[in-house]
């Protein structure tokens, strides 16, 4: 068993951690927080659910408390850059508890919402940022933000930015961050673009690899259910019924937010999510999900890399996924941290071809099942059932006045010249030859300041 303690995270973290149930470290963290906390730039690639957040979190904010950087209004000293609003607000749950140990504060930055509350963070200054790049790209042109004194720069999910065509803003990003700063890239894979980005801006990283870049997880079960055109409503809602937390993935908004619908309608309550709902929307419908009050989430692919929910036993892809890499990510939603979980793919007869090419490039041996709604290899899969609830009632259409209006109803870079506290003290774990090439000379380190954490090892 590799401890955090063991790999010289800070007692303050420790603490912390284990106070959330946390001692040993997965894989991906024992293997990076060496480097990580040596100040050193890291190349991390890792399944999903192999504990990404945390082994980028817990440096993070133990590097940037023990730099002991003055906080400035406007300029950040720590920032992770992630593809998905909803990634960056799992992100920050797992920075947040972390940073306010050490007295560090932290926001998240993305569109969708009103930009005036993050004006008003940065106007009274904020440690950590965790953003998507298109509204912090917005905010440093309006010359609200600028990231001149970035010191470390976490950057999660980088094939997936890739994807979505972020490359270009999230180069000019890291252009505005100093040269010397430390960075961390976390991917799946390397192509697209990213190996560019490698290049470009991580000084000679320690490269660690756990797993392959798109392997399955090990603890996850796949299968591939073949339904006819008029049984697949049935199938999806039987597997839809089971009493244990799963989501439901579709291709199209519309046919989350009319399952979703359907399927609540049915006494099974559920929850969709897609590009369609404001943030609140997606907030709430997320917390409602994570918290247990509803089991069941139909979501596009929005959700494949954005949602890191404990305990979910099952993902049905209920139309499956255009290529292997959806698929993957979908998929990843079970068997994380460590726990067991089941795959279903729904295949009508003339998809039968295209989803084995899918699985094919997805490296997953799976041969087709022929099943109907009350199938036994169904039933095994959906176990106990979750009792019936029955919908809400429908709300009551407001009242109009007259007018027609509704009525109410009842440092590490040494020469920047930037204040430090401490400065000159000696730290000879950060200091030393882990940052000779950034500060230009060795053994003039900052003091090491107390360091907190927490999180969990989702990512």
């Amino acid at each position: 068993m590799t401890t955090f303690e063991s790999l010289g995270v800070p007692a303050e973290l420790v603490k912390v951690l284990a106070a959330e149930g946390k001692t040993e470290a997965f894989p991906i963290q024992a293997d990076t927080l060496g480097d990580t906390l040596e100040g050193n730039d890291v190349l991390g690639r890792g399944k999903t659910g192999s504990g990404k957040t945390l082994a980028f979190s817990i440096p993070l904010v133990a590097g940037l408390a023990e730099l002991k950087v003055a906080r400035t209004p406007g300029a950040p000293t720590g920032l992770v850059l992630a593809p998905t609003r909803e990634l960056a607000t799992q992100i920050a749950g797992v920075v947040e508890p972390l940073a306010a140990a050490v007295g560090l504060r932290v926001t998240t930055v993305f569109g969708g919402v009103k930009q005036a509350r993050q004006e008003q963070a940065f106007r009274r200054g904020v440690d950590i940022v965790v953003a998507c790049p298109g509204r912090l790209d917005d905010l440093m042109k309006q010359g609200i933000v600028t990231l001149d004194d970035v010191e470390i720069t976490v950057i999660d999910e980088a094939d997936h930015m890739a994807d979505l065509g972020f490359l270009p803003v999230v180069t000019r990003i890291l252009a505005a961050t100093p040269a010397d700063g430390q960075r961390l890239l976390f991917s799946a894979t390397l192509d697209n673009g990213v190996d560019k980005l490698v290049r470009r801006f991580l000084d000679n990283p320690a490269m660690h690899s756990v797993d392959e870049a798109n392997s399955p997880v090990a603890a996850m079960t796949h299968h591939v259910f073949e339904v006819s055109a008029s049984d697949k409503a049935a199938l999806i809602t039987e597997l839809a019924s089971g009493a244990g937390r799963r989501i439901l993935f579709t291709r199209t908004k519309h046919h989350a937010k009319k399952l979703a619908r359907k399927l609540t309608e049915g006494g099974i309550p559920a929850v969709d999510l897609h590009g369609n709902l404001s943030q609140p929307q997606r907030d709430r419908n997320l917390g409602a999900f994570g918290s247990g009050d509803v089991r069941v989430l139909v979501a596009t692919d929005v959700a494949a890399r954005g949602v890191h929910v404990d305990d979910i036993e099952l993902v049905v892809h209920v139309d499956p996924p255009a290529e292997h890499k959806a698929y993957l990510h979908r998929s990843g939603r079970t068997a994380r941290a460590g726990s067991a979980g089941d795959v279903v793919t729904v295949c009508l007869p003339d998809q039968r071809r295209d989803v084995a090419a899918l699985l094919r490039k997805a490296k997953i041996s799976v041969s087709p099942t022929v099943v109907s709604p009350t199938s036994e290899a169904v039933g095994v899969l959906v176990g106990e059932r979750a009792a019936h609830v029955a919908p809400a009632p429908a709300k009551a259409p407001q009242a109009r006045s007259q007018s027609g209006k509704s009525q109410p109803g009842k440092q590490r870079r040494r020469g920047s010249g930037r204040s430090h506290s401490g400065a000159g003290a000696a730290d000879g774990r950060r200091s030393g030859a882990g940052n000779a090439r950034r500060t230009g000379h060795t053994g003039s380190g900052h003091a090491g300041g107390g360091h907190a954490g927490t999180g969990h090892s989702g990512g």
